[in-house]
């Protein structure tokens, strides 16, 4: 299944979902932004806890979700073909203590 996530400037987020009974994969390609989480959180909660996030065709990031992936990634969601510049900037981010905790902003809405 895919869909696209319009954005304000018009860009858009593709979220692809493939699901072999086991594992589900969520591929998510071109820019993503802070505006998409909650879609991406959608999903994360239909298919957790098996998950693998493909981001072989994500273009960009802001820092929310680069925090986001960080925090899901020690959740147990894999990320494969991870951009190198996003992987780094999960490093720092961790080092730095990333803050952002998706889960933890809903429940306090």
């Amino acid at each position: 299944m895919a869909r696209r996530v319009p954005t304000v400037s018009r860009m858009t987020l593709k979220i692809e979902s493939a699901f072999d009974g086991k594992t589900a994969t969520l591929r998510l390609s071109g820019r993503i932004e802070e505006d998409h989480l909650a879609e991406i959180q959608a999903e994360v909660r239909r298919y957790h806890p098996r998950l693998v996030f493909n981001l072989g065709e994500a273009t960009l990031a802001d820092r929310e979700v680069v925090c986001f992936l960080a925090a899901q990634e020690e959740e147990g969601v894999e990320l494969v073909e991870c951009p190198r510049y996003i992987r780094e900037w999960i490093a720092r981010e961790r080092i730095q203590d990333c803050s952002f905790n998706h889960t933890k902003k809903e429940n306090q809405s």
